[in-house]
């Protein structure tokens, strides 16, 4: 079995993966605000008021998912390294 189709370099991979997807969610959703923040204070509608409702059901879990994920791929990682420096001694 080659390094790359390990079944536990698949998980990091796809994780991984999903953290890039993830973070650019957060980051469509932080620039958003921001704008929409200026709009409202020129009285401009950009979206402040979807931006609110969207808040709980999209954004918060995003955030979620994004530090859990983090967290979940540097434990893979670790486990890899640690692994990895086993098989070498």
């Amino acid at each position: 079995m080659t390094n790359q189709s390990k079944p536990e370099n698949i998980f990091v991979k796809w994780i991984n993966l999903a953290l890039v997807a993830d973070v650019f969610l957060v980051l469509f959703a932080f620039f958003w605000l921001a704008i929409a923040v200026i709009g409202h204070a020129l009285k401009l509608p950009l979206g402040l008021d979807l931006w609110y409702k969207l808040w709980t059901p999209i954004f918060t879990p995003a955030i979620g998912i994004l530090m859990a994920g983090t967290i979940i791929s540097g434990i893979a990682g670790k486990i890899t390294q640690f692994r990895r420096n086993r098989q070498i001694l």
